[in-house]
């Protein structure tokens, strides 16, 4: 489902800088940061590194990109 919101002239110029260096549309990249920012708010501990870290690994389950740890 696709809802039609508005944000900023400054958002969405910030946005397609961004969008340019990560290869996403001007509409990725702020989904992408509405992403990062509830996961924060969620988990205020957390640093931005290890909450993108955390995405990539779910991604990754998702893709079925897994292997089972080995202790020792």
């Amino acid at each position: 489902m696709t809802t039609a919101v508005r944000v900023s002239d400054k958002l969405v110029s910030e946005a397609k800088l961004y969008s340019k260096i990560d290869s996403r549309s001007v509409t990725g990249q702020i989904e992408h940061w509405a992403k990062i920012g509830k996961c924060a708010e969620e988990n205020p501990d957390l640093t931005y590194s290890l909450i993108k870290e955390i995405l990539i690994g779910l991604e990754e389950l998702k893709q079925g990109e897994c292997s089972e740890y080995k202790f020792g």
